[in-house]
Formats: structure tokens, C-alpha cells, sequence
């Protein structure tokens, strides 16, 4: 039996700071998703909503919630929670439903309105939560957790604030020719530089803002495509959503730590390399199949390092794929070509199905002045919180 579905729709809410309702940005895109798809909302069998915790308690049930503002019409549905993992995790769940023959056809809807700054943990006190007892206890909020990460790289593997600000300027690049971006300015290494340092070495225009938007995906089981679709559909071949092995309920240090006789050893590969091998595994492909890659760039250290997690390069070799060029439009395998987060920031719930959206786009063709040429096969990449992580594997 095989585990492909297909993408019959995408859509999505353009990223910003509308200061609305994520509800208003995920039925945009719903909407958009169903007719790229020629499809009604009444043709659903389910939708399946990616929360956003930020949103209060429709944010929660964000599928029940996103049923009622399209109109109830007695769709099976389902809500997801994992950060910035939400959206795949959702795609998993959609997936499961077709195969499992539960639907035919299933609406996977994100969206978020951020608020300005860093993001509180939501829930009140979690001592049992990593990231929880990062931000406690070693006061790292994520950008001085992507500071520290990228210092790492610069003890070990050289790599320099130079690297890092030609992410920023290959990502801005993209983002200028993607009309749903919110960031559309070119940018320059110098401009990188100039900008006020958040957490040393990283730089304002290293790390990703907080954003509003919306993204949607729909998807059906290959019988009802071919009926209804396109005769060769883009369609999800794989999804991986694993967590860290470690033999406790400790940090996974090896990730963090130096590579310094303190180290401790980790059991098996880092916990990212594990998120892209199980995908590449159950899609039957290697990272010489790969088209392109849409990666979870928060900070422009963080890209580099799934350059080498995905296996694009060897370990300590992300700095010299990017300066050759092969992460580039053109290069030999593109990495962010919808602007990355840089170019649209964090809108949590929908970043993982946006990249869905552009993966899809891309294997059809539509891409327009950012189209990877021949695009056939397509990664994407994130990780959550709580050891959440998650790959898609887009083929056509």
C-alpha cells in the first residue's frame, strides 16, 4: 500500500502585522486552498486545525474552530499542538485519515497573529518542560539559544558572522520576488552587520520576526484524485515527526554542547539528522533525490546547520555550500527559495504548511521568478517545542 497523498490545493493568508484574528487568516487561506483545488468547503470529510496556544481557547481547537467560521457541514475534525512543528504534524494526521480510509478528502488549515517580542510560554509554570527550564534557568530565550548555537559553529567548524549575514542576503533575495512575504527588500551583508547586535554574534537581521498568516493545504486519497485532480498531482510521500532518543529525561546535550572531553556522547545521531533520515527512509530517497528544501531558519546560523543535518554537505561544510552558491536559486540545491523565515517571519501553527505550499508550487511549476528548474522532489524541515521535529517529503 502506498503512503503518498495528493496535494490537490495550497493557499495562504499573507504574512504581516494585520493585528486581526488568526481565525480570519486561516479561513483566507482555507478558501484560496479549496478553489486552487476546484473543490467546495462542502466536499471535506475533515479538517484537521494546527493550534496556535496564543489564540485562547479558539486557538486550542483550532480545527473546531476553524469548521465553524467556514460553516458547519458536519466535517470529522481534529487539533493539533506541537510549536513550530503544528503544521506537519497536522499533514500527519490528515495523512493518517486518508489512508486509513476515514476520508476522502481533508482540510489542514494554520494560522497565528503573533504578538510583537519574544514568545512567553504558554501554560504558566512547566518544570517539566526543556525549553521551559532553558528560559528559567539559564534565562535563554530563543534568541540567545540561536547566539549560543551559533557560536558553536564558530568554535567548531570556523564559520563566521560573514557566513551567517549571507544567508540573510541569499533569503531576502527570494523573499523579494515572493508576494506573500512580508519582508520584500533586498539586503545587503553590510546592512546585517550594521544592525544592532540581539545576541552576540547574531544581529537583528540574523533572527526571524514574530508574524501574522495563514496557510492551508488540501489533500486527498490518489483514487479520489485522479477522479477529480490533476492526472499527476504533487503528493506527500513522507512525513516525519520523531523526538530525540537520549537515554533520560535530560537536555539532549551532545546538540549543545562543545565538542570538548566534556561532551557527552550522544546515543545515536543528533536529534535533526534523525527528523530528515526517517523521512528520507519512508519516501524510499536520499538527499542526492532532493530538488529543493524549505528549512526552519530562525536564526541564520540555525540554516547552516540544516544544510549538514539534512545532508546536503558534510558536517562542518554548511558555510561552504552556501558561499559556492548551491543554495541559491540556480545552485545545485536551492534552500529558502520562498524567502525562508527572514522573509516572512513566525506565524507558528502555519509555518510548516507553508512550506507545503511552496514545496507544492514549486513541483508544479508555478513558482514564478523563484522557480527551481525540473523541481521533482522537495524536503521540508522544522523542529518544536517539547522534542517535537518534522520533515515533509513532496514529490511529483
Amino acid at each position: 500500500m502506498t503512503g503518498d497523498v495528493a496535494v490537490l490545493g495550497v493557499g495562504m493568508h499573507p504574512w504581516g502585522k494585520w493585528g486581526r484574528s488568526f481565525v480570519e487568516y486561516g479561513v483566507a487561506a482555507a478558501r484560496a486552498a479549496l478553489a486552487d483545488a476546484g473543490l467546495d468547503w462542502r466536499d471535506v470529510g475533515s479538517i484537521v486545525g494546527a493550534d496556535t496556544v496564543r489564540g485562547g481557547y479558539p486557538g486550542y481547537v483550532a480545527g473546531a474552530t476553524f469548521a465553524k467560521a467556514l460553516g458547519w457541514q458536519g466535517a470529522r475534525v481534529a487539533s493539533v499542538y506541537a510549536a513550530c512543528a503544528s503544521g506537519a504534524q497536522a499533514l500527519a494526521t490528515a495523512r493518517a485519515q486518508i489512508l486509513a480510509g476515514l476520508a476522502e478528502v481533508v482540510l489542514v488549515v494554520g494560522a497565528d497573529a503573533a504578538p510583537k517580542g519574544f514568545f512567553r510560554p504558554a501554560g504558566g509554570d512547566r518544570p517539566d518542560d526543556p525549553d521551559w527550564l532553558r528560559f528559567r534557568i539559564l534565562g535563554a530565550t530563543n534568541p540567545v539559544y540561536f547566539g549560543l548555537y551559533a557560536r558553536r559553529r564558530m568554535a567548531i567548524h570556523g564559520d563566521t558572522p560573514d557566513d551567517f549575514a549571507c544567508v540573510k542576503v541569499k533569503n531576502a533575495a527570494m523573499g523579494v520576488l515572493n508576494p506573500l512575504a512580508r519582508y520584500r527588500d533586498a539586503v545587503t551583508a553590510e546592512q546585517v552587520a550594521a544592525s544592532p547586535v540581539v545576541a552576540d554574534p547574531l544581529r537583528l537581521l540574523d533572527i526571524c520576526a514574530t508574524s501574522d498568516g495563514g496557510a492551508a493545504v488540501v489533500l486527498a486519497g490518489l483514487e479520489f484524485a485522479r477522479r477529480h485532480g490533476p492526472a499527476d498531482p504533487v503528493r506527500i510521500r513522507a512525513v516525519s515527526t520523531v523526538t530525540p532518543r537520549f537515554p533520560n529525561t535530560v537536555l539532549d546535550l551532545p546538540d549543545i554542547a562543545t565538542d570538548s572531553a566534556a561532551a557527552v556522547d550522544p546515543p545515536g545521531e543528533p536529534f535533526r539528522r534523525s527528523i530528515a533520515r526517517a523521512a528520507y527512509e519512508e519516501a524510499g530517497i536520499g538527499p542526492e533525490d532532493l530538488s529543493l528544501a524549505e528549512v526552519y531558519d530562525l536564526s541564520t546560523a540555525l540554516e547552516l546547520q540544516w544544510y549538514e543535518d539534512l545532508a546536503l554537505c558534510g558536517e562542518g561544510e554548511g558555510a561552504k555550500l552556501l558561499r559556492d552558491g548551491a543554495t541559491a536559486l540556480g545552485g545545485r540545491i536551492p534552500v529558502n527559495v520562498s524567502g525562508g523565515l527572514a522573509s516572512f517571519g513566525e506565524a507558528v501553527p502555519a509555518q510548516a504548511i507553508a512550506q507545503v505550499c511552496e514545496l507544492t508550487q514549486q513541483l508544479r511549476g508555478e513558482a514564478g521568478h523563484r522557480q527551481v528548474a525540473g523541481a521533482r522532489v522537495g524536503v521540508s524541515a522544522n523542529q518544536g517545542l517539547f522534542g517535537h521535529g518534522s520533515a515533509v517529503v513532496v514529490v511529483r
